[in-house]
């Protein structure tokens, strides 16, 4: 099984289109939204776990950017600013992978880039602006 990060651009001309349910029905392809931005007739973004077969897979990727869909990899390279952190917990509240966690009994804010996918959420809500995350703007 393959998987990757992928941030997914639709044009204005494609957005209205059934292209993530075409991924799963004919290419058999898993997905995890992470983040999603769409409006009609305005450019939509997709931020996902995409995972299948590795045939399916590149036969996926080669099919979005047929469609006129943008695709990028999301590089893993989040980080926090330890000199920034001040361990007030408010970044574990949104993190959808337990990425960020608060250690008991000590209390300490934790990060495990391991589990981190990238997806953004703590960077708005941390007060102290701790948290960096660099996408990889290199397109599939």
């Amino acid at each position: 099984m393959h998987a990757e990060m992928l941030v997914l651009r639709f044009s204005d001309k494609v957005v209205d289109q059934p292209i993530i349910y075409r991924l799963v029905k004919d290419f058999d392809l898993e997905f995890n939204l992470l983040k999603a931005t769409i409006y009609p007739r305005q450019e939509g973004v997709i931020v996902m776990e995409l995972r299948g077969h590795p045939k399916n897979f590149r036969r996926g990727l080669k099919y979005l950017r047929e469609s006129g869909v943008k695709v990028q990899r999301v590089a893993r390279d989040v980080r926090r600013n330890e000199d920034r952190c001040y361990q007030c917990g408010t970044c574990t509240a949104v993190c959808p992978t337990g990425a960020l966690y608060v250690e008991r009994p000590e209390m300490a804010v934790l990060f495990d880039p391991s589990k981190c996918s990238a997806c953004e959420l703590c960077c708005p809500v941390c007060p102290a602006r701790a948290m960096e995350v660099r996408l990889n703007r290199s397109s599939l």
